[in-house]
């Protein structure tokens, strides 16, 4: 599974902006966004499974982002509107290994739950 990430800039704080994680690779059942700010530990943002039926939100950015996926162009998009300064991070997207078997409630928060990761994009924020 290959993942990488793109749509990352600068934008002003209320403004809106779109990222996006192209998938490759074997079928996956969840498919995750988390950031990681200077000095923070990575943080859970989204997630959706692979039908879009189900998704979650991190709850510091619930009712301002919204996921979605294209199984069709293998895209899982992160409209993230009324952006805050402490938006600002580093975004990665991420899925585990199809052949992982996840338990545990709040299993798409933990980033061990994940095997592969993209390369990050920088989304910054300014007031």
């Amino acid at each position: 599974v290959q993942l990488q990430a793109s749509g990352g800039g600068l934008v002003q704080a209320g403004g809106s902006l779109t990222l996006s994680c192209a998938v490759s690779g074997p079928r996956t059942t969840i498919t995750g966004w988390f950031r990681q700010a200077p000095g923070k530990e990575r943080e859970f943002v989204a997630a959706i499974g692979w039908s879009g039926a189900t998704i979650y939100y991190g709850d510091s950015v619930r009712g301002r982002f919204t996921i979605a996926r294209d199984n069709a162009k293998n895209t899982v998009d992160l409209q993230m509107n009324s952006l805050r300064p402490d938006d600002t991070a580093v975004y990665f997207c991420a899925a585990p290994r199809p052949t992982r078997i996840s338990t545990g409630s709040k299993y798409y928060k933990d980033t061990r739950e994940y095997d592969y990761w993209g390369q990050g994009t920088l989304v910054t924020v300014s007031s």
